[in-house]
């Protein structure tokens, strides 16, 4: 899958992700709506796919994910999180989880880029903080 898809995918699903969690919307209503090229800038059907792939997974695996995050958020639990910051990460963690294929560097890289760019800059520092302890508590260090 060409790598500006799969970015614009993670953008639409948190788009969608933040509208089920803060808008309280049913998951199929809300994503049978697929913003066009115009909106989202160059999505197409392979974006689309991943967007569902990752809303779906989020969604399917949500009391699993959400236990992690507040493992690792110390001192924030998700209902004092920003929905953007909580949504970007649930994305975040189920990639590192459950999409092999995908290198948890990436995931992380591009949680931090979609959380500055729908929340702010602080909303990055705050994400990369918390997918780093995730990471620094699970994977052993590089070698030296």
């Amino acid at each position: 899958m060409h790598r500006r898809q799969r970015h614009l995918g993670r953008q639409l699903a948190l788009q969608w992700l933040y509208q089920i969690d803060v808008g309280h919307l049913p998951p199929d209503e809300v994503m049978a709506e697929v913003p066009d090229e115009e909106v989202l800038d160059g999505i197409d059907e392979e974006g689309v796919g991943f967007a569902r792939a990752l809303a779906r997974g989020v969604i399917g695996d949500r009391e699993r994910i959400d236990a992690m995050l507040e493992q690792y958020a110390a001192g924030w639990p998700l209902e004092r999180m920003a929905g953007v910051e909580r949504n970007v990460l649930r994305i975040a963690f189920f990639e590192i989880l459950d999409m092999p294929d995908i290198p948890a560097s990436v995931s992380i890289d591009e949680a931090v880029e979609v959380a500055k760019t729908f929340g702010t800059e602080e909303s990055g520092k705050f994400v990369n903080g918390i997918l780093g302890a995730y990471m620094r508590a699970t994977r052993p260090p590089p070698p030296a």
